[in-house]
């Protein structure tokens, strides 16, 4: 009668581990969570852009810098990461260990046209932004042991996908000194890749020690989880040439109900303790909505020269409005994995300072720019955010219609992602994230 519950047993454990891992309400955003613009130019200045934005990109920082474009040109950035994430699992130290991913993708592509009409400069364009990475690779075991009992637990956790969104945007110059934007987002499955993937493969094997001898079993489960993802938000922006070398710069992206659909399917094998072999597959689907919080940010940028640029920012986005609904439970914290009233998650503020130097050479009309910033990143977690950092460089060559920008960001966290693993598991990582960021613009004269 024993041999009987070593299946049960071990299929509690398995649904227990793929309702922490795999389930809908838990949102594992591997990348920077936070609502961030693109192109390597911005990046290189650790980010600091919603008052020096004046490219193409100005569209996903703060659209009221288009105004700035006073030639019609196409843009495209890409960029290539490698992510460590050093896993601590506190209660089971036997399963730490450290896993890397590396990825590679079209970060932002545009084109911009300036015009005037009813004597005011405005400028229409249309843009590509990769927001949101959900690259992941784990791969760990956990133990449980006594005198007449041992069970080993062996999983793996794959998570791929990306979110991105199709904007066109639009900028007009109120007066010589102001500027007003606004770019509207489609977050389309057909239209961009908004779509990500969780795979989780499951190995329990168990051996109990009886008065009749040593009876072992097994279970096997895999798990496939497919979501996708479909909405609309807009992002409003101004700029204001305080003086000829102070700029203020703001910018508030709307929050937005986002459709989720979720489909699963999971095939279960079994050897029992008396050798017999069960296999079983099911699947489903369901739907649900996302509600993505709002955030916004304010920024200045001081010009010291026609070479030397300083910039700041402060960006706030109100994580404690990220929720799930579905449509058989309660509201549920994505980040916490728990009831919104249960949650406890406040907003994170992002600060970004950065700086831009140019190496100017008029004769052969080529210019060099010099680029670099910090930031604190932070992430969303129980209680108080985790704490992220990072730091960037970037250069490049400006020469005639041609402008070719490079940057490198280096993002680390240490004792952060409490939530990404079951809260009994006393859960903890340190992050370490290299990116390196390509632009290219054609102006056209």
């Amino acid at each position: 009668m024993r041999t009987c519950h070593i299946p049960l047993y071990l299929f509690l454990i398995s649904l227990l581990i793929h309702a922490d891992f795999a389930a809908a309400q838990k949102i594992r955003i591997a990348s920077s969570p936070n609502p961030l613009g693109s192109g390597a130019r911005a990046l290189g200045m650790g980010g600091a852009f919603i008052a020096a934005a004046d490219d193409a990109t100005a569209a996903s920082w703060n659209p009221g810098g288009l105004i700035q474009l006073k030639q019609p040109e196409v843009s495209a950035a890409g960029n290539c990461f490698s992510r460590t994430e050093d896993n601590r699992f506190g209660k089971n130290p036997e399963a730490d260990g450290s896993r890397s991913v590396s990825e590679s993708d079209l970060n932002y592509l545009s084109a911009a046209y300036p015009f005037n009409l009813f004597d005011r400069n405005m400028i229409v364009s249309l843009n590509y932004q990769h927001l949101y990475d959900f690259t992941r690779e784990w791969e760990y075991s956990v133990m449980t042991r006594s005198p007449e009992f041992e069970a080993r637990n062996q999983i793996s956790y794959r998570q791929d996908g990306s979110l991105s969104a199709l904007g066109f945007a639009y900028c007009i110059q109120i007066i010589p000194e102001l500027s007003a934007g606004i770019t509207l987002n489609f977050w389309k499955e057909g239209i961009a890749n908004n779509k990500w993937d969780e795979k989780t493969h499951s190995l329990n094997s168990q051996t109990l020690k009886t008065p009749e001898g040593i009876v072992t079993a097994s279970e096997e489960y895999d798990w496939h989880d497919r979501y996708t993802f479909e909405g609309f938000n807009f992002n409003l922006g101004m700029l204001w040439r305080i003086t000829e070398k102070l700029t203020l710069g703001m910018v508030f992206k709307s929050p937005f109900t986002a459709d989720l659909n979720h489909e699963e399917s999971v095939h279960e094998k079994k050897l029992t303790a008396s050798g017999e072999i069960q296999n079983n597959s099911e699947a489903f689907s369901n739907e649900a909505e996302l509600e993505m919080p709002m955030s916004y940010g304010i920024g200045m940028a001081y010009r010291f020269s026609d070479s030397f640029t300083v910039s700041g920012d402060i960006y706030r986005t109100d994580w404690q409005n990220f929720i799930f609904k579905g449509s058989n439970s309660d509201d549920i914290s994505p980040v916490t994995g728990k009831t919104e009233a249960e949650s406890d998650v406040e907003p994170t503020h992002q600060i970004r300072i950065g700086a831009e130097y140019l190496f100017i050479n008029k004769e052969s009309n080529y210019v060099i720019p010099l680029r670099a910033g910090i930031f604190c990143d932070p992430m969303p977690a129980e209680g108080s955010p985790d704490s992220v950092y990072g730091f960037s460089i970037g250069s490049g060559l400006v020469r005639g219609k041609i402008a070719f920008d490079m940057a490198f960001q280096y993002r680390f966290g240490n004792d952060a992602g409490h939530y990404t693993a079951p809260a009994d598991y006393d859960f903890s990582q340190d992050i370490s994230e290299f990116s390196v960021y390509s632009s290219l613009i054609i102006h056209f004269r």
